[in-house]
């Protein structure tokens, strides 16, 4: 870029300095312990003074009972997610598209993107309030004489609720991938459907649909990579020891043994193996993104 652009747009470029900071201060800059994973970490050594061990920490959690149980929980609860939080970002941007009065649509996309920008510290106490046992939802319920459900404590309730308050939270703000994608489709193809006679849902079949497949098919590829973020911070939040069996996932089990159980060598190791498996899921992601909808960074 030579000088004259660049005092031009100095600005814009400004404007990218905290990002890339945060970026360095966050994920660059702790790269360095990943050494814990292959080190006997004893704290008053330091990272550099303590012996190496190779991998023996990497075979010591392969034994643990617990690995495969935390890895099944963190690829389900992942899973479940995907599936439920993809149709509705899709159908909800179809019928935004369809309202014709701008103020009730711009209001209706306010409202469902408001979920968005809480955070989990927030919503996993409103949450919690709710679902308890003298909550509303229970106080509800007893009004048609269903006994008080302990959602927090049951391990089948509280994946159930998982998933349905990620989905709450998370699908308006999806809505607008799929709003922008539909903006970018032809409105000849509209105007030439309305001619054959063709009704709105003729139209949403043949036209928004087939519009909106390469979005569709590059955000459900990308999300492979993504596949073991089963949610730290919502799941943190609002799980409890009685549902440990069911909803640790490796996020949290690592947060545990490290500042818990003060095992940093083991934490290190799980949180490094996750890495690499979500690297190879982002490649194969990428891959498929760029062969089946022909999207590509590099």
């Amino acid at each position: 870029m030579n000088g004259a652009r660049m005092s031009k747009t100095w600005q814009l470029h400004l404007m990218m300095v905290p990002g890339m900071l945060l970026v360095f201060l966050f994920l660059y800059g702790p790269l360095p312990g990943l050494v814990l994973a292959f080190k006997d970490f004893i704290p008053s050594k330091g990272i550099f003074g303590s012996e190496w061990i190779g991998l023996e920490t990497f075979r010591y959690m392969i034994e643990l009972p617990d690995s495969y149980q935390i890895f099944w929980n963190t690829l389900y609860i992942a899973v479940l997610k995907i599936i439920f939080n993809f149709p509705f970002p899709i159908l909800v941007a179809i019928l935004l598209n369809e309202v014709r009065r701008a103020v009730f649509k711009r209001t209706v996309q306010t409202l469902i993107y408001l979920p968005h920008f809480l955070s989990w510290v927030i919503l996993s106490g409103i949450f919690i309030d709710l679902f308890s046992q003298s909550g509303i939802i229970n106080q509800f319920l007893g009004l048609f004489g269903v006994k008080p459900i302990y959602f927090m404590g049951d391990t089948h309730y509280f994946i159930k609720m998982l998933i349905a308050t990620d989905v709450w939270k998370n699908f308006g703000y999806s809505t607008i991938i799929y709003l922008a994608a539909i903006t970018g489709i032809d409105e000849s193809l509209y105007e030439s459907a309305v001619m054959d006679g063709a009704n709105r849902f003729k139209q949403i079949v043949h036209i928004t649909l087939p519009g909106l497949a390469p979005v569709i098919l590059l955000v459900l590829t990308l999300s492979l990579g993504s596949i073991l973020d089963a949610g730290f911070d919502q799941v943190f939040n609002l799980y409890n020891p009685l549902v440990y069996s069911r909803a640790d996932i490796i996020d949290t089990y690592v947060y545990r043994l490290a500042f818990t159980d003060a095992n940093y060598s083991l934490g290190t190791a799980i949180g490094l193996l996750k890495s690499v498996v979500g690297f190879i899921l982002i490649v194969i992601g990428y891959r498929l993104a760029k062969r089946y909808s022909d999207y590509s960074i590099f």
